[in-house]
């Protein structure tokens, strides 16, 4: 933890951080949520609009290396010549991805994730465009009904934002166990309580990863686990969780797409030694909703709900309602999701 002199070692005089050097204006921006630096000068920042290109103050490349290895040091790791990799939080909880050359060709590669203070309302979301507005009170009775949920999608899709708004969500009487490899999920609850994963430092030990936090959450009394990305052989202790009465979880997974989703849950059961049907079955009963955000045209949104059903095939995730420029339709899943929510009409109540 950083005492006050460390925080203001780490701050400007204008209480922008110190190691974010030329960086620092483009990283207050309002909606900043990624910055990218791969080459002198230039800078690429997301504000939700797509990528845009911006000036820096960055006019080499060895300026650019260097300050790389300032914001490693800032979030206590090492990049240099033999570990030109890095992956650390930074004192402000954003994100850092540092790599240098030959790793990097030519020049060092930044890659800045924001982490929002303040999770977004369901409301926020649909003034945004990110949920449909009829969509929220759908959205609502999920958290409310206790349905476990998978959010899915790819990297910078609105995954972690759209899970912050859902836990903002949950009866303030209940207690929320976060597991995370990064500490990016910041709910609006009164009751949070966070375990993030330690990497294992320079020597190669003291290492505690995803698996033991899963498991050590059972012994902290949780009203609802959640993990913030399900990557590797921890699926098996997740999906235990969730199959032994700890309901109204949630859990993100990266996929293209809804119909993607049981394929990557068995390779990833396949890592903890799980075989295919065993992931299927336990899948099945773990998750009631596969909830699947995409981004297109530079624009984050919800884009399918969907739940899963056992066939003659094996396990498929099915549509219950998927977006369209025109609204939403209603899919074969939808009775399903109906039942789960406790039996509405039809997809324009939705």
């Amino acid at each position: 933890m950083l005492t006050s002199g460390t925080r203001q070692a780490h701050l400007m005089s204008d209480n922008r951080p110190a190691w974010a050097g030329p960086l620092a204006e483009v990283l207050g921006l309002p909606g900043v949520t990624d910055v990218l630096v791969q080459e002198p000068g230039v800078a690429w920042v997301d504000r939700g609009r797509g990528l845009e290109r911006w000036p820096v103050n960055l006019p080499s490349e060895q300026e650019v290396r260097a300050l790389a290895v300032t914001m490693a040091g800032a979030g206590g790791r090492r990049l240099d010549d033999a570990s030109p990799l890095v992956d650390a939080r930074l004192p402000d909880g954003t994100r850092l991805h540092a790599a240098l050359p030959p790793v990097s060709p030519k020049c060092a590669a930044i890659s800045l994730r924001r982490v929002r203070t303040r999770a977004l309302s369901l409301d926020d979301l649909a003034a945004g465009g990110m949920v449909s507005g009829a969509s929220v009170p759908l959205l609502r009775e999920l958290v409310r009904r206790r349905c476990s949920a998978l959010v899915t999608g790819a990297t910078g899709s609105g995954k972690t934002t759209l899970l912050a708004s859902l836990l903002s969500e949950v009866d303030p009487a209940e207690r929320i166990l976060i597991i995370e490899e990064a500490g990016e999920l910041q709910p609006t609850h009164p009751h949070v309580v966070r375990l993030v994963e330690r990497r294992a430092n320079i020597e190669g030990s003291g290492a505690i990863g995803l698996p033991l936090l899963v498991r050590e959450a059972m012994r902290m009394r949780p009203d609802r686990v959640v993990l913030g990305e399900c990557r590797g052989p921890e699926v098996r202790d997740v999906l235990s969780v969730f199959n032994t009465g700890h309901r109204g979880g949630f859990a993100t997974l990266h996929a293209n797409s809804p119909e993607d989703v049981p394929a990557r849950l068995t390779a990833l059961g396949a890592l903890a030694g799980m075989d295919q049907r065993t992931v299927e079955l336990q899948a099945r009963i773990a998750f009631d909703v596969v909830l699947h955000v995409e981004r297109a045209a530079g624009v984050r949104r919800l884009a399918s709900i969907a739940v899963f059903e056992q066939g003659s095939e094996g396990l498929r995730c099915v549509e219950a309602l998927g977006w369209t420029p025109r609204g939403w339709r209603q899919g074969d899943g939808w009775a399903a999701l109906s039942t789960a929510i406790g039996g509405v009409q039809d997809a324009d109540a939705a």
